[in-house]
């Protein structure tokens, strides 16, 4: 909204300072101040409240360290999280842009699933919250949303050459002195494939599939992505900033792609595609990682406030559909390293289990406990040394992901 204001005053009364809301950059950092600003100094009053109401955790004994002593920790402190994300995009973002408007719908879509099966959990007292069939049609739900949206919008597109365009609109760069391209605006199915010289893939041309069945391909990744990401957050969700610190590196790794993407010259100097618009994602990516970093404030060991479904969901899914506007999908594997490794190993553990159990009559396991932090707090690492190792593997996987932009 302010950018509106801004440009406003900036072409009708040339007001001084006015022309810097034109500015992604300066945009991107006041975003992620006030995020900062929000979660620290509201995240007080937050768990204030949910103190008062007594929406506290309640503590399933698995015999691990340290663990009872966290019972009654307030939680759903997603809120203040879901908070600090839209009020700094609403103000600096442009919010018309189909981007943006597609990641405000995420959060609030996810947002709203969290908190419910958190109500059923703290107030209904039912430990088993939302029903799991429930969390995956809301999730298959946002898959549909943002599938339809970003297969069929007409304002998402990529640019690529046409030597043969004519149209006035057509956009020139110059990457020669005596050479000239053309580019217009087309829509593709195209993402990004990684470690390939050619680093591109279509979904419109994957062999033995007709191109009338495209969309229901690109669908399927859309829902698929979406579902894994989030309950991988979800799962990862279980030792006090473990979700939070591996979320806002994820997220700042995703504000860079976003921030080259949506810029011609440095896509071109890259050779990766330029999507238009698409660099006012990092507004949002921005303020996603203000809030992820603004709540480790309470949520660092020992934590003061847990963000409950409420956040886990909601960050899961942010991430995901971000990946998808970027074209990065493909990179989940590197970028969200971290929540495909606790997935599996509850995976693992829960078929292994069976298996076993069905082969020799008594269930073995292959980790101590899962998800796979557990299984290190098994091994009496403390909690605090758990986390810090696994956002290192995080920078790595977040190091490795933007290798691959060179890396083919």
């Amino acid at each position: 909204m302010l950018f509106y204001l801004f440009d406003y005053l900036d072409r009708e009364f040339d007001l001084i300072g006015a022309g810097v809301f034109q500015y992604i950059s300066f945009r991107a950092g006041m975003a992620a101040f006030f995020s900062l600003l929000i979660t620290i100094f509201f995240g007080k009053h937050l768990i204030s409240m949910l103190r008062r109401k007594q929406v506290g955790e309640e503590i399933r004994d698995l015999g691990l360290d340290g663990q009872m002593e966290k019972k009654g920790t307030p939680t759903m402190g997603g809120i203040i999280i879901i908070a600090a994300i839209l009020l700094p995009t609403l103000f600096f973002a442009k919010v018309d842009n189909v981007y943006v408007v597609l990641l405000i719908v995420a959060t609030v879509w996810l947002g709203l699933i969290g908190y419910l099966d958190d109500y059923i959990k703290v107030f209904k007292r039912d430990k088993k919250g939302l029903a799991g069939r429930f969390k995956v049609f809301g999730q298959v739900g946002l898959g549909v949303i943002v599938g339809l949206t970003l297969y069929f919008n007409e304002n998402v597109v990529v640019r690529e050459v046409d030597p043969t365009a004519t149209a006035v609109e057509d956009v020139q760069l110059q990457v020669e002195p005596s050479e000239m391209l053309q580019y217009t605006d087309v829509k593709s199915t195209k993402t990004t494939l990684p470690f390939f010289k050619n680093n591109e893939l279509d979904y419109g041309k994957i062999p033995f599939v007709p191109e009338e069945f495209t969309w229901l391909i690109y669908m399927g990744v859309v829902i698929l992505v979406i579902t894994t990401v989030s309950n991988g957050a979800n799962i990862t969700d279980g030792i006090d900033g473990l979700a939070a610190g591996t979320s806002g590196i994820i997220g700042l790794t995703l504000a860079i792609l976003a921030y080259l993407s949506g810029r011609i010259d440095f896509s071109n100097y890259l050779n990766i595609m330029y999507i238009p618009n698409l660099s006012e994602l990092v507004i949002f990516c921005s303020a996603f990682v203000g809030a992820c970093l603004g709540f480790l404030w309470y949520n660092a060991y020992p934590a003061q406030v847990f963000m409950g479904d409420t956040g886990s969901l909601t960050l899961g899914g942010i991430i995901a559909v971000l990946a998808l506007a970027v074209r990065k999908e493909l990179l989940i594997p590197a970028l969200c390293g971290i929540f495909i490794i606790e997935n599996i190993s509850v995976i693992l553990q829960v078929s292994y289990f069976k298996y076993t159990k069905k082969k020799y009559g008594e269930g073995r396991r292959i980790f101590l406990m899962s998800p796979l932090h557990h299984h290190y707090q098994k091994k009496n690492l403390h909690e605090a040394k758990i986390v810090t190792r696994f956002w290192i593997v995080g920078i790595l996987l977040a190091i490795v992901t933007l290798a691959t932009l060179k890396l083919r």
